[in-house]
């Protein structure tokens, strides 16, 4: 089960891996930022594309390896990584629901 914090650390790491909220680090004031590239909806467009891709290599690479073109490491490092890339899909998934939840249930 993905804790609050690691969901918060892994965005973080997600917004930074693609270059968004750059400016607003420690010290830096959000006036002085520079405007936002995208936002949550374009990072979960790009892990979803990601996930496809990932997952579509790993197709190639096992229809390679029946074809007999492709060692056995080779399939199974690209199953690894389509399998990492959709947890991480799913773990993001189950985070906003879990928030949506909880926006639901505050008083107005």
């Amino acid at each position: 089960m993905m804790t609050p914090l690691a969901a918060a650390k892994a965005y973080a790491t997600a917004q930074k891996s693609m270059g968004v909220g750059d400016g607003l680090g420690a010290g830096a004031s959000l006036g002085s930022a520079a405007p936002m590239q995208g936002g949550f909806g374009d990072m979960v467009k790009s892990a979803i594309t990601d996930a496809m891709t990932a997952s579509k290599t790993a197709e190639k690479q096992m229809a390679s390896q029946v074809a007999g073109k492709t060692e056995l490491i080779d399939v199974v490092t690209a199953i690894s990584a389509a399998e990492a890339s959709l947890e991480t899909v799913m773990a993001v998934r189950d985070q906003v629901i879990s928030a949506y939840q909880e926006i639901m249930r505050m008083p107005i």
